[in-house]
């Protein structure tokens, strides 16, 4: 019986909401282990959608146990909003179905108001952000100025940790001719929100290892994608935590020997949202179709996605860095009727071809994507539940992207809804 993980193998919005409810049905605890309430999943259950940010996937499911890891950075306020939506539609969220890392960082105001000023700035570089204070968030913790969750279960203690942090931060907004933060009001925002939050406070790295002891399924749920990990995504425009399959241990306090499987979360095409490179975009008539046909705007932003075609060069790398051992193919469907398809097979960089994304951020705007082609299918997959109901020519195209990545196929989705699901391997008893 393994415990899975599930990451993003492209720069997210890979459909994994989908596969994580799919996978928690089976599951016993479903943790959140890296990330905010930058990334949402959208799920469809019984016809009712379900958006959510911060919370795991499994708290709209009942007799699921809910962990919000170390690893995240978590915002108070947000927490206690996104709970109260789902109770107003009719989802309990109580101890019993949520625990929080007691451990976990917090994110505040002023965290929201340095993102939000940073990326309006005419100077320096837009990363593309959510403006949600997710980076200056983690910038205090490995700076070792953070307030975290169990802080607030100590107020006489507390002034003194946010005196330590406004040293920082208000020298910071000296420097941009901003108003100092006086600390009461920081201390005033979290005893208000202490009472909401600390019931759900737990030593996770102790439950989890008491669960998996107990031989409890655990799913691990990554957000964003392996591309907009902070060492091994297109730096600098990532996110501000490690988002490839090894964080799921770090991010929980559960060993690496816990993990038993690692599933990958790809399209069959490719899409970005924000700044930085992007090899195979299509910024033209078969991108904006790509992007209508898959409905592609941010659950949490409602941006548009930048669309283009499939990247093996970059899921082979990602399957290697999270040390992938299936991949979930998501969004079939939305390449049917095309009379060909193409696929980047390897880059080309001053003159000579590679097959890897360099690290180096120039040499990233440089790569010129090499693509090879196939025929499309003219007949649909929307809906397909076996690889009978396939058209012959999406099965190659399959076959194909397994071949290319050095990875199987171990679901294939064909429409947003979780029935039409393909399974070649259930990872939970692989």
């Amino acid at each position: 019986m393994a415990n899975v993980v599930v990451v993003g193998s492209q720069w997210g919005d890979e459909g994994k909401g989908k596969i994580v409810d799919w996978l928690s049905e089976q599951a016993d605890i479903v943790v959140r282990f890296q990330g905010g309430h930058n990334a949402g999943h959208t799920l469809v259950i019984d016809g009712k959608t379900y958006k959510l940010s911060l919370l795991p996937s499994g708290v709209v499911r009942p007799n699921k146990l809910s962990v919000i890891g170390n690893g995240v950075v978590v915002d108070p306020r947000a927490l206690v909003d996104e709970i109260d939506r789902l109770t107003a539609m009719g989802v309990a969220v109580t101890p019993d179905n949520l625990r929080i890392a007691e451990n976990a960082s917090l994110i505040l105001s002023l965290h929201r108001d340095l993102d939000a000023i940073r990326e309006s700035s005419t100077t320096g570089t837009r990363i593309g952000t959510t403006k949600r204070g997710i980076g200056p968030a983690y910038e205090d913790k490995v700076g070792r100025r953070a307030i975290r969750v169990m802080d607030l279960a100590d107020t006489d203690g507390l002034m003194l940790k946010i005196d330590r942090l406004l040293a920082h931060h208000n020298a910071l907004r000296r420097g941009l001719d901003l108003k100092e933060i006086d600390g009461k009001d920081i201390y005033n925002e979290l005893v208000e929100l202490a009472p909401r939050v600390l019931p759900y406070m737990d030593t996770i790295w102790s439950l989890l290892d008491e669960k998996r002891r107990e031989g409890k399924r655990i799913l691990f749920e990554g957000a964003q994608g392996a591309l907009l990990d902070v060492d091994h995504g297109t730096y600098p425009f990532v996110t501000s935590s490690n988002t490839v399959a090894a964080q799921a241990a770090t991010g929980s306090g559960l060993g690496p020997g816990a993990i038993g499987y690692v599933l990958g979360i790809c399209k069959a095409y490719t899409t970005r949202v924000g700044e930085g490179p992007f090899p195979t975009e299509q910024d033209n008539d078969i991108g904006k179709l790509i992007g209508e046909r898959g409905h592609e705007f941010g659950t949490v932003t409602g941006r548009p996605r930048r669309c283009g075609w499939f990247d093996a060069v970059l899921v082979r790398q990602t399957v290697r860095t999270s040390g992938i051992n299936g991949i979930a193919l998501t969004k079939l469907d939305i390449l049917d009727g095309f009379k060909e398809i193409k696929v980047c097979v390897r880059y080309r960089l001053d003159g000579r071809e590679i097959d890897y994304l360099p690290a180096s951020e120039r040499a990233q705007a440089r790569v010129e994507p090499v693509y090879e082609t196939v025929e499309g299918w003219p007949d649909g997959t929307a809906g397909a539940r076996s690889w009978a109901d396939l058209p012959a020519q999406a099965i190659k195209y399959v076959r194909w992207i397994e071949e290319l990545i050095g990875c199987p196929v171990a679901l294939l989705s064909t429409s947003p809804k979780r029935e039409d699901t393909i399974l070649v391997q259930n990872p939970f008893e692989a």
